[in-house]
């Protein structure tokens, strides 16, 4: 195709778009609009469509298809993998779609699929309800629900997916639909964990329940040497832990903060994190004992508001760091196990990293396995090893670290599948562990997307 002809097609894509379309020709605008939060992911798209609504997403979806360019679609921020962007194609970012209506009456909100769970808690918490997200306010909604969700409220209110009511999608083809129980039922059972490469979601329906304003939390710090007793106390805390707890315990190194005595500055920490999601007076009794477990380096817990609680990790994970997560889940955590883990965690090379455990079990376990595509619902653990650096000279050692513990890991038959958000950079997205919804995935990737224009967010090929 001849250049002017290009430069006319890119004016008419303009001329067409109530956002912004930006090309490397904008210069500045456009090493902007390209990157990512994600430090290790560099890549330069033909185009970034800001969209601001259904029709620009329509618009650039065609245009994509009839240049035969690839596609990505960007939410509203991380992605950790790295597939919201794409070389010499399209990227659809929804970004300036982050709008949130809630319907108090109903407990249902709306948010458009640029929104951030900052958005969504800032404006449900008016009311004193919350949707089940995760534990950084600036994670975008569409990623972090499409691949499950798991946060501060999920054991007693589920994963985001869980809570999902209907989604807005632009089809492969352009076809704007509703997905829910009701319309397009094979699409919104995939949406709700099966990953982002069936369609464009522009806008999520959930249910909203009644959380805060305030919470009681524990967030309390141990000294490294002390972790494999603090596993050992946390699986048997979990035991019998009431729904209202969802516990986050993790492997880390003291930041250098003025809350943490200067004297333990840098020294390895095992940590406690954790939400009651009930009367904060009662929830502080209930976590007392995690915050008892042993004398702490630092006790930060007590009762805040939610949206503080939401907010907390924030700065730990900021634009441009370099970031490379993988994850499994745990049939058991026993002493074998918890040995690897500490092994593991002791080896890691970059000490703004963590090793995370999950605490699963309650509301996520019992929904039923077929309602959704959210796998692994029985397992009570998820481990994430969790690589975060500033320095790109660090980048082949901090990769390899996760790498091989995640393989070290897998050693042990405790251990199995994934998730979907935490997948690492080099997988061949269709290898994703899905257990028995693979098969049932690779029909509606069939159905909704047979020539495969979400490739750059594939979890599944479709079925030939």
């Amino acid at each position: 195709m001849a250049i002017e002809t290009v430069e006319s097609t890119v004016e008419a894509l303009k001329s067409k778009l109530k956002g912004d379309l930006i090309t490397p020709e904008d210069e500045d605008a456009y090493d902007e609009a390209r990157r990512v939060w994600n430090g290790m992911i560099n890549r330069r798209p033909a185009m970034v469509a800001r969209c601001e609504g259904v029709t620009d997403v329509q618009a650039a979806l065609r245009y994509a298809r009839e240049h035969d360019l690839p596609v990505a679609v960007r939410g509203g921020g991380h992605g950790v993998a790295g597939r919201a962007t794409v070389d010499d194609g399209v990227v659809i970012d929804l970004e300036p779609m982050h709008w949130v209506q809630v319907d108090p009456e109903s407990r249902r909100v709306r948010a458009g699929a640029g929104a951030t769970w900052g958005d969504v808690d800032r404006e449900t918490q008016q009311f004193g309800l919350a949707v089940p997200g995760g534990v950084v306010s600036v994670t975008g909604i569409a990623g972090l629900t499409l691949g499950g969700g798991m946060g501060h409220v999920r054991r007693k209110y589920g994963l985001s997916c869980d809570n999902l009511v209907s989604a807005d999608v632009v089809t492969a083809d352009g076809e704007f639909i509703r997905a829910s129980e009701d319309d397009h039922e094979d699409l919104f059972w995939a949406l709700r964990g099966g990953g982002g490469n069936f369609g464009i979601v522009t806008a999520f329906e959930y249910e909203c329940h009644p959380v805060g304003p305030e919470v009681a939390m524990c967030f309390v710090w141990h000294e490294g040497d002390k972790a494999h007793d603090a596993l050992t106390f946390f699986r048997e805390y979990t035991e019998d832990a009431p729904d209202e707890v969802s516990l986050l315990p993790f492997y880390a190194w003291v930041p250098e903060l003025e809350e943490f005595p200067e004297s333990s500055w840098g020294d390895s920490a095992i940590a406690f994190l954790g939400c009651y999601s009930g009367d904060p007076k009662e929830g502080e009794e209930v976590l007392r004992p995690i915050r008892e477990f042993a004398d702490p380096v630092a006790d930060l817990s007590g009762t805040i508001p939610y949206v503080e609680l939401q907010s907390m990790l924030d700065e730990d994970y900021p634009d441009g760091r370099y970031y490379y997560w993988k994850s499994l889940y745990l049939d058991e955590l026993n002493d074998e196990v918890i040995d690897s883990i500490v092994a593991c965690s002791e080896r890691c090379p970059a000490p703004l990293s963590t090793v995370d455990v999950w605490q699963g079990g309650g509301a996520i376990s019992r929904v039923d396995a077929e309602e959704t595509a959210f796998p692994y619902r029985d397992v009570p653990y998820g481990l994430n090893f969790e690589a975060n650096w500033d320095n790109p000279r660090e980048t082949e050692a901090a990769v390899e670290w996760v790498r091989e513990s995640v393989a070290e890991m897998r050693e042990h038959p405790e251990a199995r599948g994934q998730y979907v958000n935490f997948p690492g950079l080099e997988e061949d997205p269709s290898q994703v562990p899905f257990g028995d919804h693979a098969e049932r995935l690779a029909k509606v990737k069939a159905k909704y997307d047979p020539d495969g224009v979400f490739r750059a967010h594939g979890n599944l090929k479709a079925e030939e």
